[in-house]
């Protein structure tokens, strides 16, 4: 026999391995904005959620992804209006898929940061 003995994991038994990721409000709500371009209603939720979540007490690192989040859906909504209506002048057709990736972008950027608990640094940029 070996003297090799790893040392048992120090969580419950039958309990689910730790993963790393949070599901925070913050990551819940990100998460829903990028389900959007799948399911095209969640991102609804998700700004609701972020109205709901920015009036209840929360953690300080918390308060910059909440303006961040509400910034982004406005973006992606008014970005998308605009593209459709000038898609007559086909500069629509380029904007479109502009709005799409800055959505993302920031919806995974806020995610990054939400799992470190690390405030936005400019929760109120129009861009990134």
């Amino acid at each position: 026999m070996t003297e090799f003995d790893p040392k048992p994991a120090e969580r419950p038994a039958g309990s689910a391995p730790v993963t790393g990721f949070e599901f925070n409000n913050p990551t819940i709500i990100n998460l829903l904005y990028l389900a959007s371009y799948i399911t095209g209603i969640t991102g609804i939720v998700g700004v609701v959620l972020a109205y709901v979540w920015r009036g209840e007490p929360k953690a300080q690192w918390e308060v910059s992804h909440y303006e961040y989040a509400i910034r982004t859906f406005w973006i992606f909504l008014i970005g998308t209006v605009l593209g459709f209506v000038l898609m007559v002048a086909l500069i629509g057709f380029v904007i479109l898929p502009l709005v799409s990736v800055l959505v993302i972008v920031r919806s995974v950027m806020s995610i990054l940061k939400a799992q470190k608990q690390l405030p936005m640094p400019n929760p109120g940029s129009w861009l990134v």
